[in-house]
């Protein structure tokens, strides 16, 4: 595959469950500012049943990435899938996020991003702030992006929502000139 044909591929964001028209152009804008791709926005009716866990009454977030890596359309360069379930891992309570390192698909859940979670008041924009960084963070990973130790880059680990919180929404440097060199 030359680059041209890897410069016309698309980022696809395809969301389950409802999410704001602003809130996702937003995400587009921010998606095509940091890895310089166009990206396509499309809504996914799929049946999640079958990825819920009864016992922990979450959504098991690797059978989730497993199945939408399944779906990815050979058309897109990558693939995020936003959902708004709580998400978690064997080996971790739960999880905002996660990719396929050096893949083509990654997951995002907005449901631990939302102030309510935490007993406070909602904040629509900071949940939109929250789930712009999850995304920018998830789809570095399917670039081939580390986590990185510099305090503010998206790419930092994020444990807790303050952790998001603390972090700016784009990449530093390091991991700028990181991506410029892989696209």
């Amino acid at each position: 595959m030359g680059s041209n044909s890897l410069e016309k591929q698309k980022i696809l964001l395809i969301h389950h469950g409802h999410f704001e028209h602003h809130c996702l152009e937003t995400i587009r804008g921010d998606v095509i500012r940091e890895y310089s791709h166009p990206v396509l926005i499309q809504e996914s009716h799929a049946d999640l049943s079958n990825f819920y866990n009864p016992t922990r009454r979450q959504y098991d977030g690797n059978e989730l990435l497993k199945f939408l890596d399944s779906l990815s359309q050979n058309n897109s360069l990558k693939t995020i899938g936003l959902f708004r379930v709580d998400l978690f891992i064997p080996i971790l309570t739960y999880i905002f996020g996660q990719a396929l390192y050096k893949g083509r698909t990654g997951i995002v859940s907005i449901y631990r991003l939302r102030n309510e979670q935490y007993g406070m008041k909602a904040d629509e924009g900071l949940l939109i702030e929250r789930l712009r960084k999850v995304i920018i963070h998830e789809l570095g990973h399917t670039f081939g992006l580390i986590h990185c130790y510099f305090p503010s880059c998206v790419m930092r680990s994020s444990t807790y929502v303050e952790d998001i919180d603390q972090k700016k929404q784009t990449l530093c440097p390091t991991c700028r000139a990181e991506i410029e060199s892989m696209l």
